[in-house]
C-alpha cells in the first residue's frame, strides 16, 4: 500500500513539475518552424543577390538568433495571455494554464531569451538585424499580445506584421542591407495571415466570445468575415505575382504561384458561399500554400545561383 501511495506521489510531482519539452512548447515551435523557414528563404534571397563571401557558421547563428527571438516574444505571449488560455479549449493545455510552469518563470525565460537572441545577432552578424529582430519582439509580444488582440477586430491584420519580418531580417544578415525584395516576402506574409487566422476563428468563434476576444467574427459577424477572407485572399493572389514582375524569380515561380493562388481563391470563394467545412479546409491548406510557396522561391534561388 505504500508503494503504491509512493508511485501515485511520484506520477503527481512529474505531472506537476516543468521538463525542457514544457518550456519548449513555450516557445511555439510550429510557428517558429514557419519562422525559421521563411527568414532562411529570405537570408538566402540576400546571399544570392550580393557578392559578400559569408561564413556559413554566422549564417547558421544568425538563423538560431531569428529562431530564439521568435520563440522567446511566444513565451511572452503565453505569460500574458495566461488568463484567456484557460478559457479556451485550443489553449487550455498550454503549460502555463495547466500550472506545470509558473508565470514567473515564463515572463523570466521570455525576456532573457529576447535579450539574448537580439545581443547574439547583433555582435555576430549587424545591428540592422538585431534592431529588426528587437522590434519584432516588442511589436509581437507587447503591441499584438497586449493591446492589439484584446482591443480591435483588425488585430490579425496589424499584428500579423510582426510574423512577416522573419524574412526581412534573414535577408539583412546575408547583405546587411535592406531592398524591396524581402518586403515583397514581407508582403506575402503578412497579406496572408488575416485569411488564415480569420478562417480559424471562423470555426472557434464560440471560444473568442467566451474569452472576451474581438476577432472579427465576433465583432462582425460570419457573413462579414467570409467576404474579408476572400477580399484578402483576391489581393494576395495579386501581390504574389510581384517576384516575378519585378525579376527576382522566374517562370517556376510564375507557373506555381498561379496554380496554388487559384487553389487557395477557390477555397476562399468556397468559404464566402458558406460551404460546409470550408473555413477548415482553407485554414489546412493555407499553412501548406505558405510553406511550399516558399519552398518555390528556395529551389529556384538555388537552382539559378548554382
Amino acid at each position: 500500500m505504500a508503494n503504491v501511495l509512493s508511485q501515485q506521489k511520484e506520477k503527481l510531482v512529474e505531472d506537476v513539475l516543468a521538463s525542457p519539452k514544457d518550456f519548449f512548447e513555450l516557445m511555439k515551435p510550429r510557428v517558429m518552424s514557419l519562422v525559421v523557414f521563411t527568414a532562411f528563404v529570405g537570408y538566402l534571397s540576400g546571399y544570392c543577390s550580393t557578392s559578400l563571401n559569408i561564413n556559413p557558421w554566422l549564417s547558421l547563428i544568425g538563423i538560431f538568433s531569428i529562431a530564439l527571438g521568435a520563440g522567446s516574444s511566444g513565451v511572452l505571449n503565453h505569460w500574458y495571455d495566461r488568463d484567456i488560455d484557460k478559457l479556451m479549449d485550443r489553449t487550455k493545455n498550454r503549460p502555463i494554464p495547466l500550472g506545470k510552469i509558473l508565470p514567473s518563470d515564463a515572463l523570466v525565460f521570455g525576456i532573457l531569451g529576447s535579450i539574448l537572441s537580439v545581443s547574439i545577432i547583433g555582435l555576430s552578424i549587424n545591428w540592422l538585424a538585431a534592431f529588426y529582430l528587437g522590434f519584432t519582439i516588442i511589436f509581437y509580444s507587447v503591441v499584438y499580445t497586449i493591446f492589439l488582440k484584446r482591443y480591435t477586430s483588425q488585430n490579425i491584420v496589424i499584428g500579423g506584421a510582426s510574423g512577416a519580418f522573419p524574412p526581412v531580417i534573414g535577408y539583412i544578415c546575408a547583405t546587411g542591407q535592406l531592398s524591396i525584395e524581402p518586403f515583397i516576402l514581407f508582403g506575402i506574409i503578412f497579406l496572408w495571415t488575416p485569411p488564415h487566422f480569420w478562417a480559424l476563428a471562423i470555426i472557434r468563434k464560440r471560444e473568442y466570445m467566451l474569452a472576451g476576444i474581438p476577432m472579427l467574427p465576433v465583432t462582425s459577424g460570419d457573413k462579414n468575415t467570409r467576404k474579408q477572407i476572400f477580399i484578402y485572399s483576391l489581393i494576395l493572389f495579386l501581390f504574389s505575382f510581384l517576384p516575378y514582375i519585378l525579376g527576382f524569380n522566374h517562370f517556376f515561380y510564375l507557373s506555381f504561384s498561379t496554380l496554388i493562388g487559384l487553389e487557395f481563391l477557390r477555397r476562399a470563394w468556397l468559404c464566402l458561399r458558406s460551404i460546409k467545412n470550408s473555413e477548415q479546409n482553407l485554414f489546412t491548406f493555407s499553412i501548406f500554400y505558405l510553406f511550399s510557396l516558399f519552398l518555390v522561391i528556395l529551389i529556384e534561388k538555388l537552382y539559378l545561383y548554382l
